[in-house]
């Protein structure tokens, strides 16, 4: 049974159906909303059981993959209890890998590194696969050469993707940092925080687990049999040393201001991707070549344009409150003060860190969508000026109307995008626009 037939289940299916097996596939939504994955399932010979989770469709199963969007289903748990194994679509994949696995999660700055790390990495004249969470399913590469012991497969995960994994062992884990996120799915900070921790838990002494120094209370999730070692702060092996990303063991040094990344946390994503590239075997010129010429993922803290001396930023990515006050505090060296951009699907947590940035950084705060009424009273009796839009294009609106020569306006939602926008990056494609309308560019 593969449950769940977005873009990783129908993966799985197509590797399950290329093995043979006899599959049928659960989703919660009906064929006309699924389309064409609904479609090349059928293709592909999957019994389909849609629009619900009728018990009776997982009577007779050998195998259950979970996609990582679906939730807790009690029908899962009692699956369970019959003795089959329910997994991940990312614990599949890892038993048909042969190449050391290099894995990387945290709340924030995921998708930066791992596209660092796979950059670095393809500088070696080994294969290389680049995926999982950021874009392609990790079951896609198994039978190819990156998968076998000569490559190296370099995989993004979430908390979803890592909660049902049990035997994926990482040769590198990296967990970047964990602040307040999905609390619409875990009942506490703590849960999510222990889904994050399962990248460590298959490690052997010969592995690494990759941390943060400057968050010591992120060490006991790494308490398994790994090496561990740190990154960033004033005590990792490689951290900023005299305006300069350092690494005394193999020599790197990248001054600041050749990175083309913005913000300060992205100083820090530099810093664990260099370690990671180096205990892989990539050499400290090959590292600093990567990190001068990499000018970032769209979405995140992508500059977008300057308008009558504002300067515009768009940090749709930034899907949680934690990553919106990474922005703020990337900004820091900003002259001007923040028109802050933020709302959409409220993901549980408290809103009060922002609040407090705003009160050091901030001139102005746009809200919009459902969480509107949320970020009000939080932002309520602060110095920032507060007005609500309906839309995006009404809310680069007013942050211009708000912002003086020499601001930045930066889109930093600290919200999911499902209430106006199908995804983030459309969330980010629609300010785009917006600005580049308003500044008169097509």
């Amino acid at each position: 049974m593969v449950v769940g037939l977005g873009k990783s289940g129908l993966a799985v299916v197509r590797f399950l159906a290329d093995r043979g097996a006899a599959v049928r596939v659960n989703d919660n939504r009906d064929a006309s909303a699924l389309g064409e994955a609904a479609d090349e399932a059928r293709r592909l010979g999957a019994e389909l059981i849609l629009g619900g989770h009728p018990a009776e469709a997982f009577e007779g199963l050998d195998l259950v993959v979970v996609s990582p969007g679906v939730p807790p289903l009690e029908v899962l748990d009692e699956v369970e209890r019959r003795g089959v194994p329910v997994v991940s679509e990312i614990e599949l994949a890892s038993r048909y890998i042969d190449a050391p696995i290099v894995a990387v999660t945290g709340t924030n700055g995921k998708s930066t590194v791992t596209t660092l790390i796979g950059e670095m990495c393809a500088r070696l004249s080994r294969p290389v696969f680049v995926g999982g969470n950021l874009g392609q399913p990790l079951i896609e590469v198994v039978g190819t050469d990156a998968a076998d012991a000569r490559g190296i497969v370099v995989v993004e995960l979430s908390s979803f993707q890592l909660e049902r994994v049990s035997q994926m062992r990482a040769h590198v884990a990296v967990l970047l940092n964990v602040t307040p996120d999905h609390l619409d799915r875990y009942p506490s900070f703590e849960a999510y925080a222990a889904a994050k921790a399962r990248i460590f838990e298959r490690q052997e002494p010969d592995d690494f687990a990759i941390l943060p120094s400057d968050a010591p209370d992120l060490r006991d999730l790494a308490d398994g049999g790994a090496t561990v070692v740190l990154f960033g702060g004033r005590h990792g092996e490689v951290r900023v040393v005299d305006g300069a990303v350092s690494d005394a063991e193999s020599g790197l040094r990248v001054a600041l201001d050749e990175l083309r990344l913005r913000g300060s946390h992205n100083v820090s994503n530099a810093c664990a991707a260099a370690l990671v590239a180096r205990l892989v075997g990539v050499h400290a010129e090959d590292i600093a070549s990567v990190l001068r010429g990499f000018t970032g993922l769209a979405h995140r803290m992508q500059y977008v344009a300057t308008v009558d001396g504002v300067e515009y930023i768009d940090d749709s990515k930034a899907t949680n409150v934690g990553a919106a006050v990474a922005a703020l505090d990337g900004l820091d060296r900003s002259r001007g003060k923040i028109v802050l951009i933020a709302g959409g699907v409220d993901k549980g947590g408290s809103y009060m860190p922002l609040q407090e940035r705003m009160a050091d950084k901030g001139r102005a705060v746009v809200v919009l969508g459902e969480a509107a009424p949320l970020l009000e009273s939080a932002f309520a009796g602060s110095s920032a000026e507060l007005r609500r839009a309906a839309s995006m294009d009404e809310a680069v609106e007013q942050a211009a109307a708000m912002a003086h020569p020499g601001d930045t306006v930066l889109l930093a939602p600290a919200c999911s995008s499902f209430d106006m926008f199908r995804s983030y990056s459309e969330r980010g494609d629609v300010f785009q626009k917006a600005v580049h309308t308003m500044g008169g560019q097509s």
